[in-house]
């Protein structure tokens, strides 16, 4: 389920006349029933509030006085958000002729002409107060206090997320609850500015608008209704043909390429925006490279193993971002602890619908090809996936058919395809088989049989990259550094920088400098370690003539270590 709660206003959403119609009352009521929560949000004062409907006991939560009350019905307990006018405001406002003044726990409220004698007062008190309209209503009210922040207040009581909530509104002052809602929906009888920035606008006016509204999130979750692209969308780079977005839900992303190929500079800044727009991620890192992600708690390390209630007590904070450390899991236990943790996730989303995006980096190391679902429901509600990995033909299968994005970076992209969708048996679509450069991607629509070609956009941080992987991990095959020396007088391979750095120390001078006169220290970060600044830096170093052995050893080695180094 996406959408736990709806979000509604009062007087024109759900009441006419400042009544609530029976059958909209049903209506409310198989919401709560579906397991939804109804948040009232309105402008009215409470007492008003209560005199003229009798069922908040079908609210989770009542935002009232346009936001600066927040109530809880089942306890009866009110909390108010804002400090109220001093009474010399109101005394001011009655010397300028205004009589039809309600007066709430911080609302000050007005009707229509006198909005002006309003403005007037609010500059000679020299008091930082706003005005804000509905309809004929003139409402004023502490700078900042909207329908917006008291509803942010009911979120935060109540462990949701704006995005997993749908805001139905009619009028001026709910233009900033709607904004931060993931779906806004407007009634038929809103005002044409609210009708503009809906996602949706129901057939109906008022109540009878809201329960149609109610019947699409019971029968679909509102699955027809698609939220504005720009707002609530990941911007994952650009092509010829525009930009190239991720929706923020209902899709599973496979992302591919060799190491050093920007398949982690493309993930980071990917990420970043997933928490830029307060998404909450669930990041699996099996290798450490993204313990220092800004903006995330870690939970584990390489001598402690996460627990698994840790990482659930993390995320009942619905604006925490974690990243799951496994470097202390041993890799044949990974799978094991992966299917728990996933099968605690999944309990938690259908609670809560979070956290909104679970990342499994390297995920050939926690869904290898024998890997299967324990649960068909578990199967069915396995999504807002990211899975990333050099080995699509290593991972499991039954993991892979999930996915209907796939973004593809480095060398022979093609070929990539051809795995991923041998191992789907789904029929690859014609595209770039050549390698791609860094900071260019391909993406393909599985379910649409789409392939773009786009440039990804960079992180705005610097992605600590691999650090355990180059710095204490094992490189394969011609990714190893070899001491040769002239001649081939040596034959020495070199697995991780660590090693590199150990070796360089006690390396014999001749053979230091072979390697430094031809460029192969900076060939080797930039090639196998795949880090094109920290090459540039040494092979800066590489190219200064009469540079004392000593000296280039201890600039290369420092370079390294500023990067790289790796944890005590």
């Amino acid at each position: 389920m996406r959408y736990f709660a709806l979000a509604s206003d009062y007087d024109g959403t759900l009441a006419h006349d400042g009544a609530v119609g029976e059958p909209t009352v049903r209506a409310l009521e198989r919401l709560t029933h579906s397991g939804r929560k109804l948040i009232l949000v309105t402008g009215r004062e409470l007492p008003d509030l209560q005199s003229v409907f009798p069922r908040l006991d079908l609210c989770e939560r009542v935002v009232a006085e346009n936001g600066a009350v927040l109530y809880n019905p089942a306890t009866r307990e009110k909390t108010v958000l804002a400090e109220r006018p001093p009474e010399s405001f109101v005394e001011s406002l009655r010397k300028r002729g205004v009589n039809n003044i309600s007066i709430g726990d911080v609302i000050i409220a007005t009707w229509h002409p006198f909005e002006q004698q309003a403005v007037d007062a609010i500059r000679e008190a020299g008091l930082e107060l706003q005005i804000i309209f509905n309809k004929e209503a003139v409402m004023i009210l502490p700078s900042g206090t909207n329908k917006m922040t008291g509803l942010c207040s009911a979120l935060e009581e109540l462990k949701l997320s704006p995005h997993n909530v749908v805001g139905v509104g009619d009028a001026e002052n709910d233009h900033a609850f709607l904004s931060s809602c993931e779906c806004a929906v407007a009634v038929a009888n809103a005002i044409p500015a609210l009708k503009e920035r809906a996602d949706f606008v129901t057939e109906a006016a008022r109540g009878a608008g809201v329960a149609q509204l109610i019947e699409k999130l019971i029968e679909n979750d509102a699955s027809e209704i698609r939220p504005r692209c720009d707002i609530h969308a990941i911007l994952i780079g650009k092509s010829p043909s525009g930009d190239v977005w991720l929706p923020g839900y209902a899709r599973n992303l496979l992302i591919c390429g060799q190491s050093g190929s920007g398949k982690s500079t493309l993930v980071t800044a990917l990420l970043e925006r997933m928490i830029e727009k307060k998404y909450q991620i669930c990041l699996l890192d099996p290798e450490g490279d993204y313990e220092n992600l800004p903006g995330c708690r870690t939970v584990g390390d390489e001598k402690q193993p996460p627990s698994i209630e840790h990482v659930k007590q993390v995320l009942e904070d619905p604006g925490a971002e974690v990243v799951v450390n496994m470097v202390g899991v041993p890799s044949a236990d990974r799978p094991v602890y992966f299917s728990s943790l996933i099968s605690e996730i999944q309990k938690f989303r259908l609670q809560v619908g979070r956290p909104h995006w679970l990342v499994i980096d390297e995920a050939h190391h926690v869904l290898p090809r024998e890997w299967a679902f324990t649960q068909t429901a578990l199967a069915e509600e396995f999504s807002n996936l990211i899975l990333i990995t050099v080995h699509p033909e290593h991972v499991s299968p039954a993991a892979l058919r999930r996915i209907n994005t796939a973004i593809f970076v480095g060398r022979e992209p093609r070929k990539l395809m051809n795995d991923f969708g041998k191992t789907v048996e789904a029929a690859v679509p014609d595209a770039e088989s050549s390698d791609l450069p860094r900071g260019e991607a391909l993406l393909w629509q599985v379910d649409e049989r789409q392939v773009i070609r786009f440039k990804a956009e960079p992180p705005r941080t610097e992605h600590l990259r691999h650090r355990r992987k180059y710095a204490e991990g094992q490189l394969e095959g011609e990714r190893r550094f070899r001491f040769r020396g002239p001649q081939d007088k040596m034959d020495l391979f070199i697995q991780n920088l660590n090693m590199f750095v150990q070796v360089a120390e006690g390396i014999d001078a001749e053979t230091w400098q072979f390697h430094l006169k031809r460029g192969d220290y900076s060939n080797w970060i930039r090639n196998a370690v795949g880090d094109s600044e920290l090459a540039d830096q040494i092979a800066a170093i590489e190219k200064e003539s009469n540079v004392p052995d000593a000296e280039s050893r201890k600039r290369i080695k420092e370079a390294i270590l500023q990067k790289y180094t790796a944890p005590a």
